[in-house]
């Protein structure tokens, strides 16, 4: 197993917590990008208002477990998403997307706390048409047993399927545990990753850190265990052929794709998002998010 413990961002009234890329591994199946942010609670009248900005060459997937987030983009979407939900938006050739707390939820201070994700979209589909998908909490396979419940997100896990596209064979899933259940961790994706996010767990008797992503070996059948109550991601899938470059929000296979992306954000040749045109967020001097050759 690897373990790589994340990086934190402070980002005041809350924190993000970001596992990938990192230096020992930049993926893991399509999963390009690990970002767990929260539980947080932010003062009365404010809000979490991440300002539009664009993607190339990826999904994002969101995933709340507490909270709102009224997520708008360049497609004309515009969803509040809730715990139990996912969002899938696929950037393909370009897209531009805001995400902020939603207004009736500022009066009081907003609570937020959950997971978002990059797909790196594969070979011959990284160019694909941007869109939106939003799957609700009834439409997400939950496999039960004793002690446990497991939210299939993406892909077949357990013998149930998720009914959210697939750009290439992906597995994610949100597993809660009570303490002394466990749960196996299947074998059957090439590349498979667990994070603990609450309690206490193991896997085949070695303990979890806490946010540290753990990547599993190929094949290997583990068993999840929780000590006390806990919640834990699995997520992977297929292994890419080809790399992969992360720059700011783009990634492609291509570093020239990506400069392009980023003149034409500069020049703002991007599409605006429908009911949030004014504000947009300049790329930095030095990036944080970035891959590592």
């Amino acid at each position: 197993m690897i373990e790589i413990r994340p990086v934190t961002h402070d980002l005041g009234d809350f924190k993000v917590r970001r596992a990938l890329p990192a230096k020992a591994r930049t993926m893991v199946g399509p999963f390009i990008f690990v970002d767990q942010f929260g539980p947080a609670r932010l003062p009365p009248g404010h809000g979490m208002d991440v300002r539009p900005h664009p993607h190339i060459n990826l999904a994002t997937v969101t995933d709340l477990f507490d909270g709102a987030i009224q997520h708008r983009d360049s497609v004309g979407s515009d969803q509040v998403i809730r715990p139990g939900a996912i969002n899938l938006m696929t950037a393909g050739s370009g897209i531009v997307h805001s995400e902020r707390s939603p207004a009736p939820e500022r009066a009081d201070g907003p609570s937020f706390y959950g997971m978002q994700t990059w797909l790196a979209l594969p070979d011959g589909k990284e160019e694909i048409a941007p869109e939106f998908e939003h799957v609700g909490p009834n439409d997400l396979p939950l496999v039960e047993g004793d002690g446990l419940t497991a939210r299939v997100l993406i892909g077949t896990l357990w013998g149930q399927t998720s009914a959210v596209t697939q750009h290439s064979q992906t597995i994610y899933a949100d597993i809660i545990l009570a303490p002394g259940a466990s749960l196996p961790i299947e074998a059957g994706a090439d590349e498979r990753a667990v994070m603990l996010t609450e309690g206490t767990a193991s896997l085949d008797g070695v303990p979890l850190n806490l946010f540290n992503l753990v990547i599993l070996a190929p094949g290997e059948t583990l068993t999840l265990k929780a000590d006390s109550a806990a919640r834990a991601l699995l997520l992977g899938g297929e292994a890419f052929a080809t790399p992969r470059h992360v720059w700011w929000n783009f990634v492609s296979s291509s570093r020239d794709r990506i400069v392009q992306a980023r003149d034409d954000w500069t020049a703002r040749r991007f599409p605006l998002v429908p009911g949030d045109e004014e504000e947009w967020i300049a790329i930095p001097a030095v990036p944080k998010t970035v891959s590592y050759p």
